[in-house]
């Protein structure tokens, strides 16, 4: 593979856009979701601190920033000390995003340490797989990204390769493993090849234009659904292709992908992460010639023609492949195309017990590649001295890849049980030792798809007339268009479509809201609404709450073709959670259960970081969630048209110039060049060499 250098600048400048978003759109949900009174308090989960045992010893334990507070003389509480981890954390993305030099291995290392501490006490609000995803991506870009902060910059960076490749490894056990996943599940939507029309209206959070797409013709759908499985199964294989056209042709087809991931449904930042790791398939030839740079387009080689002909016949190998498969047919009297499964469910498993083997090889193999062209850059520079740096450098990035690499066999070859068995007892231990700090999991992403179940919430003053409280982004009310809210991550909306999969008490958080909702908690009635005149009972709390589960389904296209008036229709399924008030036996029993009644808070005394906290609050808290995030990106997109316009000024000044000067100069500059020439040629013919 070619160098690298403009795609791992690309990948660095967009982990810490990701962060930015992932940071502030956490901020602005601390309160409700972990404040001192709030869903799921992080005072109940708060490491402890122990003076007697080495600090060492104790982040092993606990691997979380938030019980330093104490250490480092900070008075904060728990809801405080996640605040200011927040904040800090999107000032470091915003700095790393807006400046290059920090966009360095210390200052990634920061982010993903703070980003793990806010994980390891954000319990279920903070356990989805995106959350994983940007973990172990932003371990990553700490081995991608160079140490500029310490001064270390070498002369040369070999092993930059072979880091990279981890990257393009995450990518391959990304797509691969979601697409596999969703077969193996044994879904009947997958399987029906039906999965794409519910995926419109069954997404945590849809957007508007979900439901005109979800109007197309059920064989466009279903042609759909086999073309999002061609993609995630088929074509990742690609990404360690030997030949280049063929990973940027991975490439493109994955880029689509995300960015239809981007207009179909609110995945906060996962589109943006799964497009950033696509750039681990590009090279700088590749930028350049996007940046018009490139190289000047010669007549075709013997050569190129041949690799043509390769990509090609791998692509209609594929397409034939799919035809088979999924048995395609053009029915041209009605102008659609059929398609359904032709394989069982048991020949899929038999296959997937031949690739998974294969798969894990044929990435032993590229990164050996990687790694045996890393160290021959290092043997073919000049200077003995330098050629041992590099091989030291060599050494330590190699061992640290291959040990990333053998820990992500653990995972990834867990869709598989027969080879999953086989990995090494000591990859295993190795895997174990490191699992809380999240390097490395297993993505399975949309496995299972089905109709939309809602928990649907009403209060009461009297228990006769009943009111339902509604959300600001999850579908509630059937009038109401679906909001969008990207990059923003609304978790208390996400948790909700999540609990309707199962029972209230597989959800123990969700008695915790019922009982901050009757207590008329303001933090946590910002989660639902931040407009207070939308909830109903802004002026007293309720009395009386119950949930109640509703099927949801997308209306249907007006024979008029004109938009919709009612955007979803729903039926009643069954009592969800029961009629409760404060002091209600159930109500209490399942709190104390749950360990979620406890005493009241420590409050911090100390004032300046308090104080601060509390203005910096003070600003966002009316805000929804989403207009935050939209703003800090448009305020980042707006300082970078500035710079850009202000360096192409100056650079333009700086370049210009007079009109007469060249013309003058280089007429001046000709007899004085022939002279020096005659000199140089008396001064060769007086030399010692001449003369013999």
């Amino acid at each position: 593979m070619g160098e690298t250098r403009l795609p791992r600048h690309m990948f660095l400048w967009s982990m810490a856009i990701i962060y930015m978003f992932a940071f502030a759109s956490l901020y602005v949900q601390i309160p409700g979701l972990y404040g001192n009174e709030g869903v799921l308090p992080v005072r109940l989960v708060e490491p402890r601190v122990d003076g007697s045992r080495p600090v060492l010893e104790q982040i092993h334990a606990h691997p979380s920033l938030l019980w330093l507070g104490p250490r480092l003389g900070l008075d904060l509480d728990a809801q405080q000390a996640m605040e200011l981890l927040c904040l800090a954390g999107a000032l470091l993305a915003l700095g790393a995003a807006l400046l290059e030099p920090l966009r360095d291995s210390l200052v990634f290392f920061c982010l993903w340490a703070l980003y793990l501490s806010l994980c390891q006490v954000g319990q279920d609000f903070l356990r989805f797989q995106w959350d994983s995803l940007l973990l172990e991506a932003g371990f990553l870009t700490v081995l991608v990204a160079p140490l500029n902060l310490l001064r270390w910059r070498s002369a040369f960076r070999q092993h930059d390769a072979v880091t990279f490749w981890l990257v393009r490894w995450l990518l391959f056990r990304l797509t691969f493993g979601s697409g596999v996943a969703k077969l193996a599940s044994h879904c009947p939507s997958w399987w029906g090849l039906t999965a794409v029309k519910h995926m419109f209206e069954a997404q945590g959070i849809p957007l508007p234009w979900s439901w005109f797409i979800q109007q197309l013709p059920d064989w466009y759908l279903k042609l759909g659904t086999v073309g999002l499985l061609v993609t995630e199964i088929a074509v990742p294989p690609l990404y360690f292709a030997p030949i280049r056209h063929l990973r940027l042709a991975a490439f493109y087809i994955q880029v689509l992908y995300q960015v239809k991931l981007m207009f179909v449904g609110n995945y906060g930042f996962l589109p943006f992460l799964s497009l950033a790791l696509t750039f681990s398939l590009l090279d700088d030839d590749h930028i350049s010639y996007w940046l018009g740079h490139g190289k000047k387009k010669s007549a075709k080689t013997w050569h190129q023609t041949i690799m043509s002909l390769v990509l090609l016949a791998v692509f209609a190998a594929i397409i034939y492949g799919t035809k088979v498969l999924f048995t395609l047919e053009m029915d041209w009297e009605t102008k659609t195309m059929t398609s359904k499964t032709a394989f069982t469910q048991q020949q899929f498993g038999n296959w997937l017990k031949l690739v998974t083997g294969p798969t894990i090889w044929v990435g032993v193999l590229s990164l050996t590649w990687e790694v045996v062209a890393a160290m021959l850059g290092c043997v073919c520079v000049r200077g003995c001295l330098w050629k041992l740096w590099g091989l030291v450098q060599w050494a330590v990035i190699v061992s640290a890849a291959v040990a990333v690499f053998a820990i992500s066999v653990v995972p990834y070859s867990s869709m598989e049980q027969v080879y999953s068995s086989k990995i090494l007892p000591e990859v295993r231990q190795a895997y174990s030792l490191v699992e809380r700090y999240r390097l490395v999991s297993a993505y399975s992403l949309d496995s299972r798809v089905g109709g939309r179940s809602e928990v649907v919430l009403e209060g009461s003053m009297d228990k006769n007339t009943w009111t339902e409280i509604e959300f600001m982004y999850k579908p509630g009310n059937v009038g109401v268009a679906p909001p969008v809210v990207a990059p923003h991550q609304p978790r208390l909306d996400w948790q909700m479509s999540q609990a309707a999969q199962g029972l209230a008490e597989q959800s123990p958080w969700f008695t915790s809201l019922v009982h901050c909702l009757l207590q008329g908690n303001k933090d946590v009635v910002r989660l639902i609404q931040t407009d207070s005149a939308q909830y109903p009972f802004s002026q007293a709390p309720p009395v009386y709450l119950r949930a109640s589960l509703y099927q949801y389904w997308f209306t249907q296209t007006a024979q008029d073709w004109s938009g919709p008036k009612e955007w979803w229709r729903r039926d009643y399924s069954e009592e969800f959670y029961p009629a409760v008030q404060l002091g209600d036996p159930t109500l209490e029993g399942m709190l104390n259960q749950h360990g979620l009644k406890v005493a009241k808070p420590f409050c911090s005394t100390g004032l300046r970081c308090n104080f601060a906290l509390k203005q910096v609050r003070g600003h966002v808290q009316t805000l929804p969630g989403h207009l935050v995030l939209w703003s800090l990106l448009a305020t980042v997109a707006t300082i970078w048209l500035f710079k850009t316009l202000l360096s192409g000024v100056l650079g333009g000044r700086k370049a210009k110039p007079t009109p007469a000067e060249p013309k003058a100069k280089k007429a001046k500059a000709q007899p004085a060049a022939k002279n020096n020439s005659e000199e140089s040629r008396r001064d060769a013919d007086k030399s010692p060499k001449k003369r013999k």
